[in-house]
């Protein structure tokens, strides 16, 4: 590290909440379900959605109607844009969004939403020796998900999908949604330290210039981590030292 890092920018699924997983059911259900579609409409089908390959190239850390493009590319599926407004049933980008949010609210609600409580445990340290912290993410649950799991207060900034959308802010693997973080923590991105799991927010972080890009080993492995752009790869934040 060049800079004494005085600030750190948090994403959420996947370092702070173990929404990552159910995150992928829910994509998991999406594609699935619009597979059988085509099938019963006389379509070719495509090669099933794997959470393991597909959830971390095409999805992982993007924002949903992004990743929906990204997948369907991969099976060279072209479908119309529609709008945000567009009923879960209908074959558009906006529709398989708002399909997957349906999916995913259910899940949430039938397993409840898990902690880091590791990495929860150290960013309170860490708060208490007054670095600034901020928490990012490319969903629209966001506050949701803060609320539910009563760790709202850790943060003193929130840029997540619903902030993104209204104010036009790119999402990964561009380092916008960072950048935003740290100018509303009035600190420069070179004495900013970033957290992610996902391979597009690691990039994201490289991008944007930060000291400190952290990786932690979760949907990704630890040398895909380092290899797009993470300083480090650990398990959880008690491996990640300061200054």
């Amino acid at each position: 590290m060049k800079n004494k890092i005085i600030a750190a920018i948090f994403d959420l699924d996947g370092v702070l909440t173990r929404t990552a997983v159910q995150h992928a059911k829910a994509w998991k259900q999406l594609f699935d379900a619009y597979n059988e579609q085509r099938k019963e409409e006389g379509e070719q089908p495509f090669e099933d959605f794997s959470i393991e390959i597909d959830y971390p190239k095409y999805i992982d850390g993007i924002p949903r109607y992004d990743g929906i493009r990204n997948f369907l590319q991969s099976r060279n599926i072209e479908l119309p844009e529609g709008n945000e407004s567009d009923e879960p049933n209908e074959l558009t980008i906006r529709g398989l969004g708002n399909k997957k949010n349906e999916f995913f609210l259910k899940v949430i609600e039938e397993e409840g939403v898990e902690v880091f409580e590791k990495n929860i445990d150290q960013i309170k340290k860490w708060k208490a020796e007054g670095v600034k912290t901020a928490v990012i993410s490319s969903s629209k649950n966001c506050k949701k998900i803060l609320e539910v799991t009563g760790i709202e207060e850790l943060f003193e900034t929130r840029i997540d999908g619903v902030v993104s959308k209204e104010r036009n802010i790119k999402g990964k693997p561009s380092p916008d949604i960072f950048l935003a973080a740290a100018k509303e923590l009035g600190v420069d991105p070179e004495e900013s330290m970033i957290v992610e799991d996902a391979i597009a927010g690691v990039e994201a972080g490289s991008a944007g210039g930060f000291g400190l890009v952290v990786g932690i080993v979760n949907g990704a492995s630890k040398e895909e981590l380092l290899k797009n752009g993470a300083d480090l790869a650990v398990q959880d934040l008690t491996d990640v030292k300061l200054n």
